[in-house]
């Protein structure tokens, strides 16, 4: 084990705190900024070129030197606010990528817990000074991890996703149609997810009600006032993201209603996946393959109507979007087309003007009862998102809107996090639902797709008179009421 020590600086309004005993403070040695010993040229693959920060483009260990151990990062950190320990926070992870790149850990693994514990929630950089990108750096330390990404069940879907989306909805319309007999649900109350050593497979099983059997994409692609042939000019294009795609059709339906009520006619982009899954678990080239495709397509739309929003409803997806451009650093002719591409995405959350909005009708916030809305993070903290949503629904639900306390508080989604920490996610889950119960709310507003799984689920259990609900489809419940005669 590394000998800990403390820290030399402390967290405004916190005293001294000890590392934990796995982990040492990270001592300025004057390295060059080159030297790299987390990885070598031959794994440099697995690793982006460049990280593009606020204070310009950085390399891993420039990135990560930025960190000055203040602790402001630990007043927002979900995993150390409810733990207490150094390892687990933005700081510890920033000093452990140091030690890593310095050489003065033996290898990844002993980060591990740090560094798969992680909500990627982006808490730390908006409370940080230097706004050290500490996902990314996470991140970067997660790819060299033996097996992440490697494993059989990863390489086919994301293989699957990207080169044959036809035969991955085949198979997750055959997973649904067992879902629907029950199977899956007494597999769980027999254990035999725990027996297969699976155990995350229950929660991720019980923790959708309904799944379709007809995605957004196909529906999409029949609907004639949503294709380009025709068209001279368009308002918008739809990107269906895996979430509202595959899983949540009615959002994506919600979604384009509500384009179409209040931005006019636009198409749908046909796009595949944003490549987000492969490039979180250490699959760099198929994200950026998901990534050019998706541009591709964009440009030859782009060619016939000019310039136009890309418009994608959940807040992972349009965050990631808007980094595409960090996927190429060192490709110059991609670079500058996928940040062509970023700069024309837009999360529904910024996208409809609240002056557009009607005030719903009164049966419309009958059904709704008091809202409030849950900042996801890759909105707030990825998006700088937080002034527009609260615009909308304060114009829609008036008196009958409520602030959530720590709104930006993670819910413990995190993509998969709730089902690979499972016992942490609820935790964080739990401070969640105490401050949505604590303003007695009966819907609560989220922009992401995780979220409104973590948190419909964390609902039906502990305060099941309430209920999550998708930015777009409050939308389309308040506005269309309000609209009809």
């Amino acid at each position: 084990m590394i000998r800990h020590e403390r820290f030399a600086e402390d967290a405004p309004g916190k005293g001294r705190r000890e590392m934990d005993s796995t982990v040492t403070t990270a001592v300025s040695s004057h390295i060059p900024s080159e030297t790299n010993e987390l990885y070598g040229h031959e794994r440099a693959d697995r690793h982006l070129g460049a990280l593009l920060t606020d204070l310009g483009e950085r390399n891993l260990y420039d990135a990560a030197a930025q960190c000055n151990r203040c602790g402001y990062c630990e007043t927002v950190c979900p995993t150390y606010m409810l733990t207490g320990r150094e390892t687990i926070s933005a700081r510890g992870r920033n000093q452990f990528m140091r030690m890593l790149v310095e050489g003065r850990a033996k290898n990844a693994a002993d980060a591990e817990e740090a560094l798969s514990t992680c909500l990627l929630c982006g808490a730390c950089s908006t409370a940080c000074y230097a706004k050290v990108p500490t996902p990314d750096i996470v991140l970067e330390g997660r790819r060299e991890l033996n097996g992440y990404g490697d494993n059989f069940f990863a390489r086919a879907a994301v293989r699957t996703l990207l080169n044959a989306p036809g035969l991955f909805a085949f198979w997750l319309k055959l997973a649904y149609l067992v879902k629907k007999t029950g199977l899956p649900r007494l597999a769980a109350k027999m254990g035999l997810y725990d027996f297969i050593g699976m155990p995350a497979l229950a929660e991720a099983e019980g923790s959708l009600d309904r799944v379709p059997l007809r995605f957004a994409g196909e529906i999409f692609r029949k609907d004639p006032a949503l294709s380009p042939h025709g068209k001279t000019a368009v308002n918008w294009a739809y990107f269906a993201p895996c979430g509202p795609n595959y899983v949540f059709t009615d959002v994506a339906l919600a979604t384009v209603r509500v384009l179409r009520r209040f931005a006019g006619e636009g198409v749908y982009i046909d796009n595949q996946c944003c490549g987000l899954i492969a490039h979180n678990y250490g699959r760099l080239e198929d994200a950026r393959e998901f990534a050019r495709r998706n541009i591709e397509r964009y440009e030859r739309l782009r060619a016939v109507f000019g310039d136009f929003p890309v418009i994608a409803d959940c807040s992972s997806c349009a965050a990631f979007m808007k980094t595409y451009e960090q996927l190429f650093a060192g490709d110059e002719a991609w670079r500058k087309r996928a940040a062509a591409f970023a700069a024309a995405v837009r999360d529904i959350l910024e996208f409809v003007p609240a002056d557009k909005l009607p005030h719903a009708d009164p049966a419309a916030l009958e059904k709704a009862g008091r809202v409030t809305y849950h900042d996801s993070c890759r909105a707030c903290h990825g998006q700088g998102i937080r002034k527009e949503p609260r615009e909308a629904l304060r114009r829609l639900a008036g008196r009958r809107y409520a602030e959530l306390p720590e709104s930006d508080w993670c819910c413990g989604g995190a993509g998969a996090f709730a089902f690979t920490q499972p016992e942490l996610s609820a935790k964080v889950l739990d401070r969640k639902l105490r401050n949505i119960a604590s303003v007695q709310a009966s819907t609560v507003v989220v922009g992401g797709t995780s979220c409104l799984v973590q948190i419909g689920a964390g609902l039906k259990s502990a305060y099941p008179s309430a209920r999550a609900v998708h930015y777009s489809v409050f939308l389309d419940e308040a506005s269309g009421a309000a609209e009809k005669p």
